[in-house]
């Protein structure tokens, strides 16, 4: 804990493409705890020191490794199950056909109410965010989208992470009901 502090400044100046500054910060801890593992006191060097340097040659490389594309597969899946915080709502995810079975006034009445609830976030998202959102529901990868919209990659980044937070929101505040 005493260290904690020193992660943070340290994962601060980075962008880690497909994730957020949690995930520089969980790095930055595993970096402190091999420079914990590895550090020598009779090797002349402070432990501050020493585990500065791990902590930022962890992030570093966390870094590279994401921009190198190789797990971009994972970092820009398009999920084609149901949501976590759409799990306990009868509905499905924007952007997918899923629908449950049931008698077809069910059917109609999710239908609507899915409808209803595209349309009131569509109403909070700015310009930028809805052409990111509608291009990401197609699958497109945040290098296509920031081509596309020309900005770049970690601005479509933000932008997706700020359609998130608003669509919890709007649903957390209960502005999304079954009828």
């Amino acid at each position: 804990m005493r260290y904690s502090r020193l992660v943070r400044v340290c994962a601060r100046p980075f962008f880690l493409a497909g994730g957020d500054s949690e995930d520089l910060i969980q790095e930055g801890m595993l970096g402190l705890l091999s420079a914990i593992r590895e550090y020598r006191p009779d090797r002349g060097t402070q432990f501050r020191t020493f585990a500065e340097l791990c902590i930022r040659r962890r992030i570093i490389s966390a870094v590279k490794l994401a921009a190198g594309g190789k797990h971009s597969p994972l970092n820009n899946y398009v999920s084609l199950e149901p949501s976590l915080f759409l799990a306990d709502q009868d509905i499905a995810p924007l952007g997918t056909a899923y629908q449950k079975q049931g008698n077809p006034e069910d059917v109609v009445i999710r239908q609507e109410s899915l409808t209803d609830l595209e349309e009131a976030i569509q109403k909070q998202l700015t310009g930028l965010e809805a052409q990111v959102l509608a291009r990401y529901l197609e699958g497109a990868s945040y290098a296509e989208i920031a081509e596309e919209v020309q900005r770049s990659t970690k601005s479509v980044d933000n932008a997706v992470q700020r359609i998130r937070r608003k669509i919890a929101r709007h649903l957390s505040h209960g502005e999304y009901s079954e009828s």
